[in-house]
Parts: C-alpha cells; structure tokens; sequence
C-alpha cells in the first residue's frame, strides 16, 4: 500500500510572520512534523506542499521532499485543504508515477503527536473497511449546547436539539461532543476523488487527550505548545 504523507506550509501567515519556520524548541516549527512523518513504519513518502522557496529548502534539509512548488492560486488565505491535497496527490501521479492508496495530512501548526500517533490512525483506517477518512479529536473546552447565535437584540441555541433548555443543563447530562485538531487526517484515495472530499460520510475518530489540542496561530499558542512539547517530550529526534 502506498501511503501518502502531505504536509502543507504556504508562505503566507498573519499571527506569526513566517509560522512554519518560525523557531520551536530550537527547530524550525515544520521540522517536528516532517520527523514525526519520518518515523512512520507506514508512510511512503513526506512531501511538503508550498509556495515559498524558504519553506521549501528548510523541508528538504528536514528530510522531506519538495518535487514541486505549490501555485499561487493555491497559496491564497481563503484556499481550503482540499484543493491543495487534490492538487498535490494529482501532481505526484502525473509527474512522478506515484499515486498513493492513503494520504496523510499533517498539518505543521499543530506538532504534538506522541510517538506511534501516526501509525496508529492509519492502521485504524485500514481496519475499518467502510470508513472514508480518519480524524482526530478530543473533548472540547466549551461546550457548544451552552453556545448561542444573535440576530437582532436576542439570543438562540447554536444547536438544536431535543434536550428542553440543553443550555442550562449540567454539562455531564450533555451528549458528550468532540473538537476535531490539525494533528493527523488519513483519508483514502477514493474519498478524494470519487467523492471529491477529505472527510467523505463515514468519519473514524480518534480520540486523544485535550493536552495535545493546540493549534499554533499567535505567540501565546506557539508558548503553550512549547510547554506541552517539553512536558510530554514529543521530541521526534527522540520518540
């Protein structure tokens, strides 16, 4: 089986000027990721989908390959993950013979996954044969049947539901809920191209400790994750 590790990294970033490169316990901040992708038992090739040359030559000294630059069109701030998943898987088949079974999406802003993360959800995709996809989550901090909508001067339940007045429920009479994180997607090759999809229908979670549901958007996040990375050691060098 051909497995496909995607890792993407534009150019582009608001909160931190240069994120994926941005220092990270004394690494540029994409180097955890490409060595956790590295250190699969599974994964048959990492490839870093980019459009910035920087990024680029930093991957590649990580480990990582770079056969080609992403295009700008695909590098714009309201581009979704799917077209440059698509685009990328597409490329690799076209240019360099290779088309993968699964495609791994690890997204370089969220680096805490404990050694043997990876493995794990792949293997519990190939496990589940009606499965589309694979996800990662972990319980929420808010619960959203406590969250509301405003239109006009009042409020309405963001979630509708059958439980009479859910938002003033005990949050352990509540359905339990689960937040999806940008640690590890695996999704097979038809969802991407039969169903046009990352997801498809049938959504395999895997579920992990709320510790590791730190995505790094500012330097208040970027500390956190710090703290967590060092706490648990999730050093990839290492794991």
């Amino acid at each position: 089986m051909k497995i496909l590790a995607i890792i993407p990294a534009r150019g582009g970033s608001k909160g931190i000027p240069r994120k994926n490169i941005y220092p990270f316990c004394g690494k540029p901040l994409i180097y955890w990721t490409i060595q956790s992708a590295i250190q699969s038992e599974m994964i048959s090739r990492v490839i870093v989908s980019t459009d910035d040359e920087e990024i680029a030559d930093v991957a590649r000294q990580a480990g990582a390959e770079t056969p080609f630059m992403r295009t700008a069109e695909l590098a714009d701030d309201d581009v979704t993950d799917y077209p440059v998943i698509r685009d990328c898987v597409e490329r690799l088949d076209r240019e360099h013979h290779f088309l993968a079974d699964l495609v791994v999406q690890l997204r370089p802003t969220s680096p805490l996954r404990p050694a043997g993360l990876i493995d794990q959800g792949i293997n519990n995709l190939i496990s589940c044969d009606n499965a589309d996809s694979l996800r990662v989550v972990c319980e929420p901090q808010n619960n959203p049947f406590k969250m509301w909508s405003i239109a006009g001067r009042f409020m309405t339940p963001l979630v509708k539901t059958a439980i009479s007045e859910a938002y003033n429920q005990p949050r352990q009479l509540l359905p339990p809920v689960f937040w999806q994180i940008g640690t590890l997607d695996v999704i097979r090759k038809e969802t991407i191209f039969e169903q046009n999809s990352l997801s498809g229908k049938n959504i395999l979670p895997m579920i992990v400790s709320s510790d590791l549901a730190v995505d790094i958007d500012d330097l208040n996040s970027l500390k956190r994750a710090e703290s967590v990375f060092r706490q648990h050691r999730l050093n990839g060098e290492h794991s």
